[in-house]
């Protein structure tokens, strides 16, 4: 089968176009035949070897994070899906693989794909929308009430994280340009700050919880919009000591995390604020109750575009840019 591999890590690197082997599900996998694929900064942050303490991939091998496809074999002991299903998933760390026509899936990793979405619209669900699911429900046990920022609102998980927040009922700002801000307001944004001309730290304040996806300089901002006894959750770091010992790193590694991310845990302390970092993980469940938000209407997915498989160096560069407004996927077949 043809794959999009990573033979060598660089932040100037492409994917390479290669013939691999097929892979066989085991005993609770499904194989999924690929239609389309999203992508993500996550993509994008692996090529470039930026996640290689996290996620020491040995080279060569297949990226891709996010698919939507058809189940077209199962393993010995799935009895949940069967041939010819529809689904979607973001397959656990270190079963990824989602740039090619064919991939084994955890059956723990799956859902059926939502109704009333198109295979390339469904491809742009799994990950962002798991990001959302697990700051916004999971760890920031948001109510109504409560009172929301958003960084980047037009990406990938702004976009959904905005459209959740609200169904949680919440009051949501974010940030964006300008030219998003019409978008951003149908989908559910009560306060839409110009990133380019106006400095959220000063029109926000008492905010019960941050979802910071941007740098350092933004996150340490963010320290003074929320309330005391109020959460930041960063999805693009620096992670934390806990996070380190969740994913079994060694000491060396959670010694370093432990320093990158000890001046802004120490300021969160002395406000009072609770800081977590946040790296998504890969849950069907959680996608089955996704999927039902999705096909009663609560939440949207939006594509700016979808680029042919041959094309997929053109869709990392795409990414990579920062300025998609809405999700880029990939049609495979």
């Amino acid at each position: 089968m043809k794959a999009f591999v990573v033979k060598n890590y660089g932040k100037k690197k492409e994917l390479t176009l290669r013939e691999v082997s097929k892979p066989r599900p085991r005993e609770n996998e499904v194989m999924v035949e690929i239609y389309s694929a999203g992508l993500n900064q996550l993509d994008t942050k692996i090529l470039s070897g930026e996640f290689k303490m996290i996620l020491p991939y040995k080279t060569p091998f297949t990226l891709g994070h996010d698919l939507a496809g058809i189940v077209i074999e199962t393993g010995s002991k799935v009895t949940k899906f069967k041939i010819g299903d529809e689904v979607y998933a973001r397959p656990s760390d270190h079963h990824i693989g989602t740039f090619a026509e064919y991939l084994a899936v955890e059956v723990k990793d799956l859902a059926l794909k939502p109704k009333n979405l198109s295979m390339e619209e469904a491809a742009g669900v799994p990950l962002v929308a798991l990001t959302a699911w697990q700051a916004l429900v999971e760890i920031g046990k948001v109510k109504k009430g409560q009172k929301v920022f958003i960084q980047a609102g037009s990406g990938g998980v702004g976009i959904v994280a905005i459209q959740l927040a609200k169904y949680l009922g919440a009051t949501v700002a974010t940030t964006a340009g300008k030219a998003s801000f019409q978008m951003l307001r149908e989908l559910g944004a009560d306060v839409l700050i110009d990133y380019k001309t106006q400095d959220f730290e000063a029109i926000l304040k008492d905010y019960d919880l941050v979802l910071n996806s941007q740098d350092n300089n933004t996150l340490q901002k963010s320290l003074n919009v929320v309330k005391s006894g109020g959460k930041i959750i960063s999805i693009s770091g620096p992670p934390t000591p806990a996070f380190a010992l969740e994913i079994g790193a060694s000491w060396i590694i959670r010694t370093v995390l432990s320093i990158l991310s000890s001046g802004v845990r120490r300021k969160a302390k002395r406000k009072a604020v609770d800081y977590q970092f946040l790296f998504m993980k890969s849950s069907g469940k959680q996608l089955e109750q996704i999927t039902k938000l999705i096909e009663d209407g609560h939440i949207k997915t939006v594509i700016e575009k979808v680029y042919p498989f041959s094309q997929t160096n053109e869709a990392m560069r795409h990414v990579a840019s920062g300025r998609a407004k809405g999700k880029i996927v990939l049609k495979i077949k």
